[in-house]
């Protein structure tokens, strides 16, 4: 196929030497058959040009990509957990709620927020990275503002139920963005720095909460007041700017060069990915998805981990302040910040350990275990240094988890529309989580918590734990029957362009364990 010359659309200068070996315009991809490579540029070159024009390739990939995609998570986690420190700075007491009305505020975020997800991804195919991302970060900017100006319940519950439908699309939208830029061996060790910004946010947050609860009576409004308005500013300003700083999908990003765009679609074609290309969205993928066992196991583990997430972010300021460890105010705040920064450092570890070893399903097992033991401690120590060490060991335990769940589902899971439903099937189902964990930290269990603790401890064991040593071993069972020609049958008589249509079902699709 013949790719006519194109000026490199980010550029005011006429194409390099090397942007004229190969220029493929965006709408002549989609004439490219599943199987099919676009012309190598690089052909010629020896083996060792190859590498450092690919490590170029995958560093400018990174700067463009990973700064400002993590700056969004910090933002949006940072947003809606933002509510456990308002808490602690007299948000009950000013809206004359009860614990049990605080716990339905927080479900109902979660509510809104699981039943989006799901068709999340969809939209983000159709309209483009670039607008929907920027758009739904300035919904829920000023969703987040108005939470500062509520006077009671009824508008907490408001403010929260538009809060979670407007960020929905952004934790799925963009780990599904993310895996149609990058390798399978690749994507790992981004979505764990992506989502160590949550871990961030933790750590962040409860500093930022401090210096801003100071502003009590400002304006006439209290501290935790502020705390919302100030950072739902922010997060609009930030969705202004994200107009220009996200960018489309590899076949039409502005930021690349027209022979750059064919060397990022070769190299997922070669990982045999096709989740870069344009693709006619049809109902049969996304029953696909709702039939292939996979993504309900994974939801599953997701949920073992996410459950606990949620639960730990929203209530580890309620842990450790008055009622819990004794500890209040400004104090209370800034111990809340080393569990989340040991957890940020673990969690970008364990995605560089996992996508070297190859082996998510083991990562996510042995991390497990560190949260078993630090919520085994909680429910059993009445020693404060001793819970608050159990603290460090549940982050530890949960947060790398997050990432390295959605990569290993991402991994094994192929076709352009196929992969963003089941992500947003099992992100969704995970989030689902969170209105049982906003209902299990209960004023009355103070200060041990047991309910809490106890729930947390068995979602760690049942569930992630549990069903990541299931699904390690069916995986590995699956490929061994494929290897073994047992699946052949189900390419049998298909062309090459519907065997490649078969995605992850094909029998030559290893899974990765």
């Amino acid at each position: 196929m013949a790719f006519p010359e194109k000026r490199d659309s980010d550029s005011a200068h006429s194409p390099s030497d090397d942007e004229k070996k190969v220029g493929a315009m965006p709408d002549q991809y989609q004439t490219l058959g599943h199987a099919d490579l676009p012309p190598d540029p690089d052909a010629g070159l020896s083996q060792d040009e190859k590498a450092r024009i690919d490590r170029r390739l995958l560093w400018k990939l990174d700067l463009r990509l990973i700064p400002w995609l993590c700056l969004l998570y910090l933002i949006s986690f940072l947003d809606r957990t933002n509510i456990g420190n308002a808490r602690l700075v007299g948000l009950e007491d000013d809206l004359n709620i009860t614990g049990g009305q605080y716990n339905a505020a927080l479900s109902l975020f979660f509510v809104s927020y699981s039943l989006s997800e799901p068709l999340t991804n969809i939209l983000l195919k159709r309209l483009r990275p670039s607008i929907f991302i920027p758009a739904i970060m300035l919904l829920w900017g000023i969703c987040m503002t108005t939470m500062g100006l509520v006077h009671n319940f009824q508008g907490l519950m408001a403010s929260r139920f538009f809060l979670g439908l407007a960020e929905a699309g952004l934790f799925p939208g963009i780990n599904y963005y993310l895996s149609c830029w990058y390798k399978r061996n690749e994507f790992g060790i981004r979505a764990a720095i992506f989502f160590s910004a949550a871990a961030v946010s933790g750590s962040f947050g409860g500093l930022l909460a401090a210096a801003i609860a100071q502003m009590d009576g400002v304006g006439g409004k209290a501290g935790w007041c502020w705390i919302f308005i100030l950072e739902g500013i922010a997060t609009v300003l930030v969705g202004v700017a994200s107009f220009w700083m996200v960018f489309d999908f590899p076949d039409e990003a502005t930021f690349l060069s027209p022979v750059d765009r064919e060397r990022v679609i070769r190299r997922l074609k070669e990982d045999q990915q096709s989740s870069a290309e344009h693709e006619d969205f049809q109902i049969s993928y996304f029953w696909a998805s709702v039939k292939d066992w996979k993504t309900w196991l994974y939801a599953v583990i997701y949920m073992g981990a996410d459950g606990p997430l949620y639960a730990f972010s929203l209530f580890l300021p309620t842990i450790i302040g008055p009622n819990g460890l004794g500890f209040a105010g400004t104090r209370a705040q800034l111990l809340s910040v080393p569990p989340y920064a040991v957890a940020a450092c673990l969690t970008v570890l364990i995605g560089w350990v996992a996508d070297r070893t190859q082996q998510r399903g083991m990562c996510n097992a042995g991390v497990s275990i560190l949260g078993v033991i630090g919520f085994a401690m909680l429910l059993g120590s009445k020693v404060a240094s001793v819970q608050y060490a159990g603290t460090f060991l549940g982050a530890l335990g949960i947060y790398p988890c997050i990432a390295n769940t959605i990569t290993w589902a991402s991994n094994n899971t192929e076709g352009v529309y196929k992969r963003g439903v089941t992500l947003g099937i099992v992100i969704g189902w995970g989030n689902l989580n969170g209105v049982v964990s906003s209902n299990i930290y209960r004023r009355k269990d103070a200060p041990t918590y047991y309910v809490g603790h106890g729930v947390v401890f068995s979602y760690l064991v049942l569930f992630l734990l549990g069903g990541s040593t299931i699904m390690y071993f069916l995986l590995r069972r699956e490929n061994a029957n494929r290897r073994a020609g047992k699946r052949d049958d189900l390419v049998a008589g298909k062309s090459d362009a519907e065997i490649e249509a078969l995605g992850d079902v094909r029998p030559n699709f290893i899974y990765t364990l």
